[in-house]
């Protein structure tokens, strides 16, 4: 109903059940139960929620009064009493003092429904009712299936400004226990100056933002400095070989969360390889060959690019196609197929050669044409 209101299209179809989870579970097999109270069962990414109650008894325990509006059967509308003119207001509020204990992943959900409204803001008692909660029954927050957490997670990449599902959680004291590596990111500064005049949570934050529309790129954006929260305080604020040291993080992040593994190997490979990607034009010829052939292998193009540029400044995947299509033409002699690991190294020296015979491209040329394309497209 939000969404119709809205003018949106619909994006989630959230159903709601009576008769309880057994019943419900004898004739749809396939769901599995989470647990907890209400009742929550999930298959193939829906969310089926036990009714409290009536169904006008239900909306007062929904997460947000936003959210609190239903259809039933016979198409008649049922809603919290401030679903309207929260809705009209852009506010997003609490339906209860009580919504939080009855489920604590509306923490989460809370911040999600932030990241996808950003003309909406969170009503103050809410937010002090979300702290209070992250402070005091933590414990709970930890004992979340993380599938759950996941999907809120998975959500908020695909949100119109993703950045503020982190935002809202750093503010009410929600990083923990599922997100601790990004805890200390707003007392770190983001590198020198003048690269850098921002902490390393404001830097994260915009980075997603700007990949915001690809949420696999936003996942990467997220994880790509992580290993800046583990730099010797003395180095500070430089952040030498952070990338490699952020491969690790990743994996834990990724594996305590359950992210799909495509998300998982993007991560990493992205927080690995990122550095490369934005001084690409810079690169030596065997350097730019390897990281090419190692984003092929990888599946992640355009994602890396975008995340590269979004972070460097700079669209280097224009260069990059160039190289790859150079790379792509190089033929194997006939002499040196089917020799091992050897037929791999003539390989890889005839296709550097064939990259050193084209003249390199500098993040100033690739500025220049890009504003070219941008006039002419204007003009058109």
């Amino acid at each position: 109903m939000r969404d119709l209101l809205l003018g949106n299209s619909v994006r989630d179809l959230d159903v709601s059940f009576a008769g309880g989870g057994e019943a419900f579970l004898q004739v749809f097999p396939h769901y599995r139960n989470t647990g907890g109270s209400p009742e929550v069962l999930l298959a193939g990414g829906l969310e089926c929620t036990e009714l409290q109650g009536s169904l006008e008894e239900d909306m007062l325990r929904r997460d947000l009064t936003v959210n609190a509006a239903a259809i039933d059967a016979r198409g008649c509308l049922f809603c919290h009493p401030r679903f309207l003119e929260d809705l009209c207001a852009g506010v997003l509020r609490l339906s209860s003092p009580e919504v939080l204990e009855q489920d604590p992943l509306r923490v989460f959900r809370a911040a999600r429904f932030a990241a996808m409204f950003p003309d909406f803001d969170l009503d103050g008692e809410s937010l002090e009712a979300l702290r209070s909660f992250c402070n005091e029954r933590r414990d709970r927050l930890a004992v979340l299936p993380r599938e759950r957490v996941c999907q809120e997670l998975m959500k908020a990449m695909a949100a119109a400004r993703p950045s503020r599902f982190f935002t809202v959680l750093q503010s009410i004291g929600g990083l923990q226990p599922w997100f601790s590596e990004i805890v200390p990111a707003p007392n770190i500064p983001a590198g020198p100056r003048p690269w850098h005049d921002d902490s390393l949570f404001e830097h994260t934050l915009t980075v997603m933002d700007r990949c915001a529309g690809n949420p696999l790129t936003v996942w990467m954006a997220l994880c790509h400095d992580l290993g800046k929260t583990v730099t010797e305080p003395a180095l500070l604020p430089h952040h030498y070989g952070h990338e490699h040291r952020g491969v690790e993080l990743v994996r834990v992040l990724g594996e305590r969360i359950g992210v799909p593994k495509r998300y998982l190997r993007a991560g990493m490979t992205g927080t690995e390889l990122h550095m490369k990607g934005g001084i690409y034009g810079t690169l030596r010829v065997g350097t730019r060959r390897d990281l090419l052939v190692s984003l092929g292998k990888a599946g992640l193009w355009h994602e890396f690019w975008k995340l590269a540029c979004a972070d460097g400044g700079t669209d280097w995947e224009p260069a990059a196609r160039r190289d790859w299509i150079v790379m792509s033409r190089v033929r194997l002699p006939k002499k040196w197929q089917d020799k091992g690991e050897l037929s791999g190294q003539h390989l890889r020296l005839l296709q550097c050669h064939a990259l050193g015979s084209f003249p390199g491209v500098s993040a100033e040329k690739l500025k220049d044409a890009s504003d070219q394309k941008a006039n002419r497209s204007k003009e058109s």
